[in-house]
């Protein structure tokens, strides 16, 4: 058995390992295309997440909520309320009274099909730091889990260990 190993597009790692008979002929190739893949899915769901971040940020809904599938779930946890499907999370957001006045993405950071976007929402000068948890499957977001965080005082007690970053 021989094993060879390369790089392939978009620079995921491949194997192929080849059972070599005594005649000289390879009886069985065995190529593991799954991490080429994963990064073939991983720039598709990066993509989907940077169109939905931008109609997000614009007020898109249409554009926002082609990333879900149709029965996606959608949960906040801090208000103890679940989302089912799409329909519903656009309407929901449709209505929402307070419209963002400002959106900013901190970081998207994912594997696989499990995907996190930290960012700010400004609510009419009103800041919350929110973080996104989506799972994807088959290119969909099929559950996101979302918190919301209000801005809040540093303490002075810890000071001599932090560094103040805003």
């Amino acid at each position: 058995m021989q094993q060879v190993l390369g790089q392939g597009f978009y620079g995921a790692d491949y194997a192929l390992t080849t059972n070599i008979q005594r005649d000289g002929h390879a009886r069985r190739v065995d190529c593991n295309a799954r991490l080429w893949r994963d990064a073939m899915n991983e720039q598709a769901i990066r993509e989907a997440l940077n169109t939905h971040w931008r109609a997000s940020a614009d007020g898109d809904l249409d554009a926002e909520h082609t990333i879900y599938a149709d029965d996606a779930i959608c949960d906040y946890p801090q208000s103890g309320e679940r989302i089912h499907g799409r329909i519903n999370l656009q309407a929901l957001r449709g209505h929402h009274p307070g419209k963002p006045s400002g959106f900013a993405i901190r970081r998207i950071q994912g594997e696989g099909n499990l995907w996190i976007t930290e960012y700010t929402i400004n609510y009419q000068g009103r800041i919350a730091y929110t973080v996104s948890v989506m799972e994807f499957r088959e290119g969909k977001v099929v559950h996101e889990t979302q918190y919301f965080a209000d801005p809040f005082e540093a303490p002075d007690w810890r000071s001599q260990w932090v560094e103040r970053t805003a």
